[in-house]
């Protein structure tokens, strides 16, 4: 007999509702959810694949433990037995620093993910994390940081309402939004022409967003900061700016004016190749706009002045008086952020406190740059002791990563590895023990982080919609009992982890005077948590504390768990407001429109106006129907357009002598890939592209229907030497390559 449950997606940012169709333990169908209060129905093929990607059959079932150089099946007590056997003679010999952790972005999928790799992290008290974060989008963590004292303070575009949209290096039509967490980005987008706003796209690519824009300027790659630059000093020249109801909130106007002094239109025109009255027009629109904002993703973070890109985005909402007002970009309010404070100086944001060993790379949000991995590992030279064992959750940095031959090769080189996957992949192969969380349909799913992002601010949980089948772990159960495993604490209770941390949290709750529950006793309110799991009397803690919370009785029509759970379709909390000045933890309490780490970065801007261009450079691009390497191998979602080609422009495949459909070489400073050239005017001359995620043709995987069309590792042609100095953010886009025809 079949019958249906709601889930929330996993699979990408935009966080849609499902309805998925279950025959006894198996997902055979899934549609949107039309009564979810956010998604209202909208699925992409992810979502409508979410029955083939839970059940693929390459996923991991049981524990893998590495015996006689062979991972073989476990039980569950022989694999964590092995990892605390292998992390602790690590820790106690050469300290917490000698154990690496690497988060992928999986991990801001998952509740387990969300809640806790923090406890490991303090646990361990290790300063070697790595993330994807250093691949993607660390400049704007940086430059949020930097201008408002919170690194996850991201403001988003209000698309709703806004009738002006400039969107730079993001492609929402294949992506789904990033940053931004909008179901049905595609129809937001159509919806912002329909009542008569303007949407004008800047990418290198004349990408599907690209193609519905009232304007797209194929700008030269890796410039976007030159541009934003020009379009600010434009607003002082013309007398244009205008901070409105946020000039009692900002600081440094002068300085900044000042500072912007040699990026005129005329001075980036050559370096972006656009012409100087059009950049003028893009800065004149925006400032005559009712409402307006801009949006810049990841074409413009993974370039070499990344950060200073953030900055100038947040700038250009700032001086239009468009940040924190409706319709332009605004701070969401998540149901489980903290209880906010009242305004005022905060502590504010710093960058550098600790360094790697060996190119002396500072860490930016307690991370370290992705792309100093392989050397932390494999380089004895530098202060303090090599990486010598690692903890890999949802990752797979082979191919995440620059140079991932050199990562391979020093992954085999550490004393112990456990990684934390469903699958047998690139990176995970070279594991000791690997632990398989369950498919998605057998976990339940709250939006932690994309909440905080989220267009609209709303909240949803789906408790699992399948039992855990048997011989399984919950995602939960094998995070704490890692915990404890790699803290010293192997064998304990796993529950003891979220009893823990609620007691920490309650506990420090009572002594905030700005706190619902300032005063009470934190055991009587830990007494009065509800939920199946630790997990859920986590968030119901986190629903209560926040700021549409019950205060365990202070507000009586306040969230709680109970009352979500009364609500399986979510609960709207309304639109984005203005927040401002409660957001800002800077020192002085406001906006900082020109730190001083950006001030002493601004003259590498400079020197880029007399940069000559590469001959030809690459970028990258995202694919509708995949999410970085996780999906290659459901046979639903390749094929098509999900392909690993090379696009390159008729003028430059003319020049080189290359043809449509036959195999290019590629070189770059980390190496070289073969792969078919995809001959198209979508890209821009001098530019090729190569989507990210792929490479699945190392031995010792298993992911059979992945390493039947395995595509090309994009980050091989990339040595790590490249990076944003600000963020330790790698430089992906914009990248020098040479090309020829392969024979």
């Amino acid at each position: 007999m079949s019958r249906t449950a709601l889930r929330i997606c996993p699979l990408c940012e935009a966080t849609c509702g499902l309805t998925l169709t279950i025959e006894g333990t198996r997902v055979t169908g899934a549609r949107g959810d039309r009564e979810d209060v956010f998604s209202k129905g909208f699925i992409c093929p992810k979502g409508a694949s979410f029955g083939a990607v839970d059940s693929d059959p390459d996923r991991l079932r049981t524990p893998l433990v590495r015996r006689d150089g062979e991972l073989r099946e476990a039980t569950w007590a022989e694999a964590f037995d092995a990892v605390a056997a292998g992390l602790r003679p690590v820790v106690e010999e050469h300290g917490s620093d000698s154990v690496g952790v690497v988060l992928g972005n999986p991990n801001v999928h998952t509740v387990a993910g969300a809640l806790y790799p923090p406890v490991l992290l303090a646990g361990l008290r290790t300063r070697s994390l790595f993330t994807a974060s250093t691949v993607d989008q660390m400049p704007k963590h940086v430059s949020s940081g930097l201008l408002f004292g919170d690194a996850n303070a991201i403001p988003v575009p209000d698309l709703d309402h806004t009738s002006h949209l400039l969107l730079i290096g993001a492609n929402p039509l294949e992506s789904n939004g990033s940053l931004c967490t909008a179901p049905d980005f595609p129809g937001r987008l159509r919806a912002l022409k329909a009542r008569g706003g303007h949407l004008t796209v800047v990418d290198p690519r004349r990408t599907r967003t690209a193609k519905l824009a009232d304007r797209h300027l194929a700008i030269r790659p890796g410039t976007d900061a030159l541009l934003l630059a020009a379009m600010v000093h434009t607003l002082f020249a013309e007398d244009l700016a205008d901070l409105a109801h946020l000039a009692p909130h900002v600081q440094d106007l002068d300085e900044l004016r000042v500072a912007m002094g040699e990026f005129t239109p005329e001075a980036v025109a050559e370096a972006c190749d656009l012409d100087a009255d059009v950049i003028r027009t893009l800065a004149r629109e925006l400032a005559a706009a009712p409402t307006a904002a801009v949006y810049a993703r990841i074409g413009s973070c993974t370039v070499a002045h990344g950060t200073l890109a953030s900055w100038l985005v947040d700038v250009l909402n700032i001086l239009t008086g468009n940040l924190d007002r409706p319709g332009g970009a605004l701070f969401p309010q998540a149901a489980t952020d903290r209880t906010p404070r009242p305004a005022g100086p905060g502590r504010g944001f710093a960058l550098g406190r600790w360094h790697s060993r060996v190119r002396r790379l500072a860490e930016a949000k307690g991370e370290l740059p992705l792309s100093a991995l392989a050397e932390e590992i494999d380089t004895a030279t530098g202060e303090g002791e090599p990486i010598r064992a690692l903890i890999v959750v949802a990752a797979n940095p082979v191919l995440s990563a620059p140079d991932g031959n050199r990562l391979d090769k020093a992954l085999g080189s550490l004393d112990f590895m456990v990684s934390v996957d469903p699958y047998l992949n690139e990176t995970s192969r070279h594991a000791d023990v690997v632990l398989p969380p369950p498919p998605p349909s057998q976990s339940p799913h709250h939006d932690f982080a994309f909440n905080t992002l989220a267009v609209r601010n709303q909240v949803r949980y789906t408790r699992p919609a399948v039992p855990l089948e048997p011989g399984r772990m919950a995602e939960s159960e094998i995070l704490a009992r890692l915990v404890l495993a790699a803290t010293g604490m192997h064998g304990a209770d796993p529950a003891a982890v979220d009893a823990l941390v609620i007691d920490q949290t309650l506990g420090k709750a009572v002594t905030e005077p700005h706190s619902p529950v300032h005063g009470r006793d934190p055991r009587e309110l830990a007494g009065q948590l509800t939920g199946e799991s630790g997990p859920e009397r986590r968030l119901d803690m986190m629903l209560r504390l926040g700021p549409y919370g019950d205060g365990f009785g202070a507000r009586p029509e306040g969230l709680s768990l109970a009352r979500l759970l009364a609500h399986p379709h979510g609960i709207d909390l309304g639109p984005l407001r203005p927040r401002l000045p409660q957001p800002l933890k800077t020192r002085s309490g406001k906006v900082e429109l020109l730190p001083a780490p950006i001030a002493a970065d601004l003259p590498r801007l400079g020197e880029a106006l007399r940069e000559r261009p590469a001959e030809l450079v690459l970028v990258g691009r995202r694919h509708l129907r995949s999410n970085n390497s996780w999906m290659h191998n459901v046979p639903a979602l390749t094929g098509g357009s999900n392909r690993c080609t090379l696009h390159i422009h008729p003028v430059d495949a003319a020049r080189l002598g290359v043809r449509d459909g036959a195999d290019v070489r590629v070189k770059g400073a980390g190496g070289e890939v073969v792969a078919p050239a995809e001959v198209t005017d979508a890209v821009r001359p001098g530019v090729v592209s190569l989507p990210h995620g792929w490479g699945h043709d190392r031995p010792g995987t298993r992911l059979g229907h992945a390493s039947t069309a395995p595509g090309v590792n994009v980050n091989q042609l990339l040595d790590g030497s490249l990076l944003d100095p600000l963020s330790g953010n790698a430089v992906l886009n914009g990248v020098p390559v040479q090309l020829a025809a392969s024979l």
